[in-house]
């Protein structure tokens, strides 16, 4: 099964770097999203063995390290327990992927909007259209006595 996540996550990373060096907006911003699922993939990959062997060939699944505080309950060690980074990794980097993808998308949307191309190579020749009122307006500027 370790072998197979690991095929998964080079291709994915492949395809991932492939995207990222083509020359189209959209495809770069797919490509950096599979690069961020490809990590999350690799964790998943190297995290271990959700399963444990009881005896010769009975295998059980690991208990999860939550403390039960009830009547009877068991401890869960560190050879019954899944280990809980990787988990916590995980969740991280979903989230700071998540706002990475929302910034980037806004970005590609602000971009088309302003110069109506998405091409690498088209962007340096493009004419951007204004971007409206500025901010800050120079004090001669507004009286009219631009120098």
């Amino acid at each position: 099964m370790t072998l197979l996540l690991s095929i998964c996550v080079a291709v994915i990373f492949a395809v991932g770097i492939y995207l990222v060096l083509g020359r189209e907006l959209k495809e770069i911003a797919m490509g950096l999203f599979l690069l961020g699922h490809g990590a999350n993939l690799g964790i998943i990959a190297m995290s271990g063995q959700p399963l444990r062997m009881v005896s010769e060939g009975v295998l059980e699944p690991k208990s999860p390290p939550i403390v039960q505080v009830h009547e009877g309950a068991t401890l869960a060690t560190t050879a019954t327990a899944v280990d809980p980074l990787p988990q916590a990794l995980i969740l991280t980097s979903i989230v700071i992927s998540f706002a990475v993808m929302a910034f980037l998308l806004a970005l590609l949307v602000v971009t088309h909007r302003r110069t109506a191309r998405l091409w690498v190579d088209d962007l340096a020749k493009a004419e951007t259209a204004s971007a409206g009122p500025t901010l800050f307006v120079d004090a001669a500027e507004e009286d009219g006595h631009a120098s």
